[in-house]
């Protein structure tokens, strides 16, 4: 079994999701990657999207390992075009996307007088509009068959402020509260809409400088916090899950 999937000791027993097709945003590296490969390995279809080719195709291949459909594309999902031809081409490969997680995210970190006004729109508009496009591009399906599970990668950013957060902890407030009207006007449609709000994860995501990787997340249990979402019975609805490492980052 590829590594990714080898996290929690969890190993899957039959196929769950097969027939859901999910769409993961940022599929190609990190978090995304994880889950990609997680709800792949519980026999989901899969499509990713990223903005790096290369990265993207060997992502796929070991998704594909996990024997489903894959379709890789690359895609700034900030931009309404790039969007609409992800969805298509998505649901013409490998079918109605019935799981969307929009989890492309960036992380830009300092005092709130140092950055610049592209900086604010490079963040606000890969956190929180993406979610936006990708969400209004994929409901119209979802409102159709009456179903859905729609999960935003969130952060703790996105309930507590610090200092240096200042654009990213709008960004992820936004998102919070994008997320709960969402789950609002969608949930009388049988689309179920989550938030994973993860504290400090162990990736090559741009932090706020070294950190003691042991106590730290890893894309894995954000992952595992999707399957879980994903699986729950059809009756209810899990509209948050807050994820911390058991040892507290800067501590000894």
């Amino acid at each position: 079994m590829n590594p990714i999937g080898e996290a929690n000791g969890e190993k899957s027993f039959g196929k769950p999701l097969a027939g859901k097709v999910v769409l993961v945003t940022g599929g190609n590296r990190g978090i995304g990657k994880a889950i990609a490969w997680k709800l792949a390995s519980l026999g989901a279809d899969v499509g990713i999207c990223g903005r790096d080719e290369e990265s993207l195709l060997r992502a796929a291949s070991e998704i594909e390992s996990a024997g489903v459909r894959v379709h890789a594309q690359k895609a700034n999902v900030s931009r309404n075009h790039d969007v609409a031809a992800l969805v298509q081409a998505t649901e013409k490969r490998i079918g109605p996307i019935t799981v969307l997680v929009n989890n492309a995210g960036i992380g830009l970190f300092g005092p709130v007088q140092v950055h610049s006004e592209e900086d604010w729109d490079r963040v606000l508009d890969t956190n929180l509009k993406s979610v936006f496009l990708v969400t209004r591009a994929v409901v119209p399906g979802m409102i159709a068959r009456k179903s859905g599970d729609i999960i935003n990668i969130s952060s703790l950013a996105g309930k507590y402020t610090f200092a240096g957060g200042a654009i990213y902890c709008a960004a992820k407030w936004g998102l919070q509260g994008l997320t709960g009207c969402m789950a609002e006007d969608l949930r009388g449609f049988g689309i179920r809409v989550s938030a994973i709000c993860p504290g400090s994860v162990a990736t090559e995501f741009a932090g706020r400088g070294p950190k003691d990787a042991s106590k730290l997340l890893t894309a894995e249990d954000v992952a595992y916090a999707v399957g879980m979402v994903v699986m729950q019975g059809p009756q209810s609805f899990i509209s948050e899950v807050q994820l911390r490492p058991v040892g507290k980052p800067g501590t000894t």
